[in-house]
């Protein structure tokens, strides 16, 4: 498996730049995600931590436990050792302005107007959280696409994702599969789940051509809700923290009776820079 960065030229500490470059576009097409990095400031991120700090210490609803999604290394039960242990707190625009504030952040709405459009929408039903990845206690998560349970006109849809502190594969880092967004699946490569099978050998040749997205505090992935990813456990003895909201354009609405239309979302329209 390949470890790499962005392999893009570093730009300035919190570059006011609002636009990929031809290149990061062309990568985009190619490999479907870009990072860029220290994109976030270390004051939005000391208030995001906060923030944080203060919902993992009241466990305040909405809460996904590690016990609930049963994935492997996850405990039995909410009851069993580390039953409580947090997986996802939901609901990340909820819990403080600070999101709010990121969600708009022009540095990440200039982005993405390049890849979605002048007019994007950050749907509040999914994502629109922070990961937490705990010692001991945390699961690894399966090759899997994050339009699975989705329901969108077209499944073109961009996640954002902020580390918090320093991701590598020893505390769980995402892992991505370059180009599988332009790639179709048959249903006999995916399990009852939508995750992809290992055993199956073609599956394993792709997996094969994996990369980690190491990141560094203030790190922004950018990746096409179509490319599988997977994450390993944390083996380090500190939680690592990762805020992650998705985004549309504006032509691309969720279909109606959907669970991707069951919340508000928050329309970013365009505005002259």
């Amino acid at each position: 498996m390949t470890s790499l960065s962005s392999g893009l030229q570093s730009p300035p500490p919190h570059s006011a730049a609002t636009h990929f470059s031809q290149e990061e576009l062309q990568q985009w097409q190619r490999d479907g995600y870009i990072i860029v990095p220290r994109l976030a400031d270390e004051g939005m991120m000391d208030e995001t931590r906060r923030e944080i700090r203060e919902s993992l210490s009241r466990l305040s609803e909405p809460i996904e436990f590690e016990a609930d999604v049963q994935y492997p290394g996850a405990p039995e039960s909410r009851e069993a050792e580390g039953g409580r242990t947090v997986r996802r707190l939901k609901q990340a625009h909820s819990r403080g302005f600070v999101f709010t504030q990121w969600i708009q952040h022009p540095e990440i709405v200039g982005r993405l107007r390049d890849l979605l459009g002048p007019t994007i929408a950050c749907p509040l039903a999914h994502h629109n959280c922070v990961m937490t990845k705990s010692p001991r206690f945390s699961s690894e998560t399966g090759w899997h696409q994050d339009i699975r349970y989705w329901s969108f006109e077209r499944p073109e849809l961009v996640n954002v994702w902020l580390a918090l502190g320093n991701e590598d594969p020893i505390n769980g880092c995402l892992q991505l599969i370059p180009g599988t967004h332009n790639q179709t699946f048959s249903p006999a490569r995916l399990d009852a789940d939508l995750f992809l099978r290992p055993e199956i050998p073609e599956n394993r040749e792709l997996i094969q051509s994996a990369v980690h997205a190491r990141l560094d505090p203030g790190d922004v992935l950018f990746f096409h809700c179509r490319t599988f990813h997977a994450a390993g456990a944390n083996l380090t003895s500190e939680t690592k923290h990762s805020v992650v909201f998705t985004y549309r354009g504006a032509d691309n609405a969720p279909l109606p009776g959907s669970r991707s239309a069951s919340l508000p979302e928050m329309l970013i329209p365009h505005r002259d820079e």
